[in-house]
Protein backbone atom coordinates (compact mmCIF):
# COMPACT_ATOMS: atom_id res chain seq x y z
CA UNK A 1 0.00 0.00 0.00
CA UNK A 2 1.26 3.68 -0.80
CA UNK A 3 0.73 5.65 2.44
CA UNK A 4 1.87 9.16 2.08
CA UNK A 5 2.37 11.38 4.96
CA UNK A 6 4.40 14.36 6.28
CA UNK A 7 7.78 13.05 8.20
CA UNK A 8 9.84 16.19 10.10
CA UNK A 9 8.17 18.59 7.76
CA UNK A 10 8.65 17.04 4.37
CA UNK A 11 6.43 15.03 2.81
CA UNK A 12 7.44 11.30 2.29
CA UNK A 13 5.86 8.32 0.87
CA UNK A 14 6.24 4.43 1.41
CA UNK A 15 4.83 1.70 -0.31
CA UNK A 16 4.19 -1.02 2.50
CA UNK A 17 2.37 -3.98 2.99
CA UNK A 18 -0.85 -3.19 5.25
CA UNK A 19 0.73 -4.96 8.02
CA UNK A 20 3.84 -2.90 8.28
CA UNK A 21 4.27 -1.09 11.67
CA UNK A 22 4.76 2.63 11.80
CA UNK A 23 8.14 2.45 13.56
CA UNK A 24 9.66 -0.21 10.31
CA UNK A 25 8.49 2.02 7.98
CA UNK A 26 10.28 4.41 9.17
CA UNK A 27 13.53 2.92 10.10
CA UNK A 28 13.12 0.53 6.95
CA UNK A 29 11.83 2.46 4.00
CA UNK A 30 13.19 6.32 5.40
CA UNK A 31 16.02 5.44 7.18
CA UNK A 32 14.72 7.21 10.39
CA UNK A 33 16.94 5.15 12.64
CA UNK A 34 16.97 7.42 15.73
CA UNK A 35 13.39 5.65 16.12
CA UNK A 36 14.37 2.55 18.57
CA UNK A 37 12.94 -0.91 18.36
CA UNK A 38 12.89 -2.02 21.80
CA UNK A 39 9.97 -4.66 22.31
CA UNK A 40 8.02 -4.62 19.95
CA UNK A 41 4.75 -5.07 22.25
CA UNK A 42 4.47 -1.13 23.15
CA UNK A 43 5.74 -1.58 26.55
CA UNK A 44 9.49 0.30 26.60
CA UNK A 45 7.84 3.68 24.93
CA UNK A 46 11.35 3.29 22.84
CA UNK A 47 9.53 3.83 19.55
CA UNK A 48 7.75 6.84 20.67
CA UNK A 49 7.35 9.40 17.77
CA UNK A 50 4.65 12.71 17.63
CA UNK A 51 1.83 11.74 15.78
CA UNK A 52 -0.22 14.80 14.70
CA UNK A 53 1.67 16.02 18.04
CA UNK A 54 1.06 13.44 20.41
CA UNK A 55 3.17 11.02 21.56
CA UNK A 56 2.94 7.49 19.76
CA UNK A 57 4.35 3.85 20.21
CA UNK A 58 5.36 3.64 16.44
CA UNK A 59 5.18 -0.29 17.11
CA UNK A 60 1.70 -0.13 18.38
CA UNK A 61 0.63 2.08 14.69
CA UNK A 62 0.51 0.51 11.50
CA UNK A 63 2.28 2.64 8.58
CA UNK A 64 -1.20 2.80 6.79
CA UNK A 65 -3.01 4.54 9.97
CA UNK A 66 -0.02 7.64 9.44
CA UNK A 67 -1.71 8.03 5.81
CA UNK A 68 -2.17 12.05 5.75
CA UNK A 69 -0.63 12.84 9.09
CA UNK A 70 2.47 14.96 10.41
CA UNK A 71 5.28 12.80 12.16
CA UNK A 72 7.87 13.70 14.00
CA UNK A 73 10.40 11.56 14.68
CA UNK A 74 13.68 12.38 17.23
CA UNK A 75 15.81 13.63 13.83
CA UNK A 76 13.20 16.37 13.17
CA UNK A 77 13.31 18.13 16.57
CA UNK A 78 16.35 19.39 16.29
CA UNK A 79 16.90 22.95 14.38
CA UNK A 80 17.63 22.38 10.41
CA UNK A 81 21.48 24.23 11.40
CA UNK A 82 21.90 21.77 14.27
CA UNK A 83 21.19 23.51 17.21
CA UNK A 84 19.42 20.51 19.72
CA UNK A 85 15.72 20.89 20.46
CA UNK A 86 15.34 22.56 24.22
CA UNK A 87 14.07 18.82 25.47
CA UNK A 88 17.49 17.45 23.59
CA UNK A 89 19.74 20.46 25.21
CA UNK A 90 18.33 19.48 28.81
CA UNK A 91 18.53 15.58 28.47
CA UNK A 92 22.75 16.33 27.55
CA UNK A 93 23.00 18.81 30.33
CA UNK A 94 21.22 16.94 33.07
CA UNK A 95 22.88 13.66 31.93
CA UNK A 96 19.16 12.27 31.71
CA UNK A 97 20.91 9.02 29.29
CA UNK A 98 23.63 6.76 30.23
CA UNK A 99 23.46 3.93 27.05
CA UNK A 100 21.18 6.16 25.25
CA UNK A 101 18.62 3.77 24.15
CA UNK A 102 15.90 4.84 25.65
CA UNK A 103 16.64 8.52 25.05
CA UNK A 104 15.43 9.16 21.23
CA UNK A 105 11.33 7.78 22.72
CA UNK A 106 12.09 9.65 26.37
CA UNK A 107 12.92 13.15 24.59
CA UNK A 108 9.83 13.07 22.41
CA UNK A 109 7.45 12.04 25.37
CA UNK A 110 8.68 14.66 27.30
CA UNK A 111 7.89 16.85 24.48
CA UNK A 112 4.25 15.40 24.32
CA UNK A 113 4.20 16.04 27.98
CA UNK A 114 5.47 19.48 28.65
CA UNK A 115 2.77 20.39 25.91
CA UNK A 116 0.07 18.81 27.77
CA UNK A 117 0.87 19.31 31.09
CA UNK A 118 2.87 22.56 31.43
CA UNK A 119 2.63 22.52 35.05
CA UNK A 120 3.14 18.96 35.61
CA UNK A 121 4.95 18.15 39.43
CA UNK A 122 7.66 15.90 39.85
CA UNK A 123 5.34 12.74 41.03
CA UNK A 124 3.25 13.72 37.64
CA UNK A 125 6.05 13.60 35.62
CA UNK A 126 7.08 9.82 36.86
CA UNK A 127 3.19 9.20 36.15
CA UNK A 128 3.26 10.40 32.74
CA UNK A 129 6.67 8.83 31.73
CA UNK A 130 5.35 5.20 32.99
CA UNK A 131 5.43 4.20 29.56
CA UNK A 132 8.64 4.41 28.47
CA UNK A 133 11.38 2.24 30.13
CA UNK A 134 14.72 3.17 31.02
CA UNK A 135 17.13 0.52 32.54
CA UNK A 136 20.15 2.34 33.05
CA UNK A 137 18.87 5.85 34.76
CA UNK A 138 17.09 5.59 37.74
CA UNK A 139 14.96 8.25 36.34
CA UNK A 140 16.26 11.10 38.56
CA UNK A 141 17.91 12.91 35.86
CA UNK A 142 15.34 12.34 33.34
CA UNK A 143 13.03 13.43 35.54
CA UNK A 144 15.46 17.10 35.64
CA UNK A 145 15.75 16.76 32.62
CA UNK A 146 12.34 17.18 31.72
CA UNK A 147 11.88 20.20 34.27
CA UNK A 148 14.86 22.24 32.84
CA UNK A 149 13.60 21.59 29.12
CA UNK A 150 9.90 22.33 30.41
CA UNK A 151 11.74 26.11 31.64
CA UNK A 152 14.21 26.17 28.15
CA UNK A 153 10.68 25.24 26.47
CA UNK A 154 8.75 28.30 28.18
CA UNK A 155 6.08 26.28 29.49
Amino acid sequence: MQVHFTVNGRAASVDVPPNTLLVHALREQLALTGTHVGCDTSQCGACTVLVNGRAVKSCAMLAVQAQGAEVQTIEGLAAPDGTLHPMQAAFKECHGLQCGFCTPGMVMSAVDLVKHHPQASEAEIRELLEGNLCRCTGYQNIVRAVQQGREAMGA
